[in-house]
């Protein structure tokens, strides 16, 4: 099961989230036949995701990570809701390589609101990446350290991480006393085959909880698209333009990245979306 512990720490004054998302990962892999860079790449992605899904305030809120290469010929895309349910895919380039290009994040609060930031990238690193990211775009100091462990089948046999945030106000020392603590996740993958999410928060903060306590949220790789919602998409395009897509090609058909499915529908189909 994959673990998102959240909880104020240091005086109430820093932000702590520790995530296993080994299932999570796994599940991109199985989905998406991953291995190496890419499996890497997306599972570092996804766990972010999945902090910034579990930060949103609207239970209708959702979040969206794009990386693209910076000679276009690759991206990775993830995106996630208020109910933690995260998905994301690989294209290109990126599935062998990724050096440089752009990120951007859009944050919608659920109320047609969306907050889009972005950044260079000056290297691989998706937990250097999403530091600086936060550093300027948003501008909160935030420290973030994810990872992730391949087997020798390819598998994950450990995903997560650890993300640090500082709130207003907070003092120099607490500043000092959190810097000084993430330096224990260098290798934070490596930390979460040796702890698991729970043991690393009993083990390395632990009586530095707040009295308001520990949540655990459990984030999954959950595609949110439906053969439903496809009608949805198709119906605008109308009845006659439908059936001439039949006509040349044979039947209509529309792939989810996410979750790799395709939605074929064939003349039948479409007669019938029209009848109803």
């Amino acid at each position: 099961m994959n673990n998102l512990f959240k909880a104020l720490v240091y005086d109430k004054q820093v932000s702590l989230s520790v995530l296993d998302t080994t299932d999570l990962v796994n599940k991109a892999i199985k989905i998406h036949s991953l291995s190496g860079r890419a499996a890497e790449l997306l599972g570092n992605l996804l766990t972010v995701c999945a902090y910034m899904s579990g930060c949103l305030k609207s239970e209708r809120g959702a979040v969206s990570i794009t990386v693209k290469s910076a000679d276009g010929s690759g991206s990775a895309s993830v995106s996630g809701d208020a109910d933690l349910h995260i998905r994301g895919y690989v294209d290109g380039s990126c599935r062998e390589t990724f050096v440089g290009g752009t990120l951007t994040v859009i944050k919608d609060d659920g109320f047609s609101r969306p907050f889009v930031g972005a950044c260079a990238i000056g290297g691989d690193s998706v937990s250097r990446i999403m530091t600086d990211y936060f550093h300027t775009s948003e501008q909160i100091p935030t420290a973030v350290s994810v990872g992730v462990r391949l087997g020798e089948d390819g598998g994950c046999v450990a995903a997560g991480g650890v993300v640090m945030q500082l709130l207003p106000g907070t003092s120099r020392e607490n500043e000092d006393r959190a810097e000084e603590r993430m330096q224990a996740f260098t290798d934070p993958a490596g930390a979460i085959a040796k702890y698991g999410a729970e043991g690393i928060v009993r083990n390395f903060f632990d009586g530095e909880i707040a009295d308001n306590g520990l949540y655990l949220l459990h984030p999954d790789y959950i595609c949110n698209c439906s053969r439903l919602k496809i009608e949805g998409v198709l119906i605008p395009l109308g009845r006659d333009e439908l059936l001439a897509i039949c006509d040349e090609r044979g039947s209509v058909s529309v792939h989810c990245h996410y979750c790799n499915t395709d939605y074929v529908f064939g003349r039948a189909d479409i007669l019938k979306l029209f009848d109803k």
